[in-house]
């Protein structure tokens, strides 16, 4: 291997799926790169023995996903951990956040698209 080659990164996607029951108080304030937003939120796994977990949203993600008490979520998310003061710290950030039963979980159905005759083909086969 050159050891001018770049190293990539393969990893699989960490998800998970449950309740929201806890949206806590938004966070701000200013550092070295201007103002920043924090909103954290904690999921319950539905499975057979149920978790909590904490998950951070950051800036423009907090508006876009409009979290609720109560909904249903699946949550991608990415891990990070810095040091500070000879301490680690470990941060769950949401990046994608789909709410089950809404639109954007699944596509519309087939019969949701109308076949009008101008859309077909006119290349004369019958098929």
């Amino acid at each position: 291997m050159n050891h001018k080659s770049q190293k990539i990164e393969k990893y699989l996607p960490m998800e998970i799926t449950g309740k929201i029951i806890k949206i806590l108080p938004l966070q701000t304030g200013t550092g070295k790169n201007g103002t920043w937003k924090k909103q954290d939120f904690v999921i319950e796994t539905t499975a057979q023995i149920a978790r909590k977990v904490c998950f951070s949203l950051w800036g423009d993600k907090i508006d876009q996903f409009n979290l609720k008490e109560g909904e249903e979520a699946e949550v991608s998310f990415d891990l990070e951990s810095r040091e500070y003061n000879n301490r680690w710290y470990t941060e769950a950030k949401a990046w994608k956040i789909v709410k089950k039963g809404s639109s954007q979980q699944k596509p519309p159905e087939p019969e949701d698209f109308p076949i009008s005759e101008e859309m077909l083909p006119d290349d004369g086969l019958p098929f």
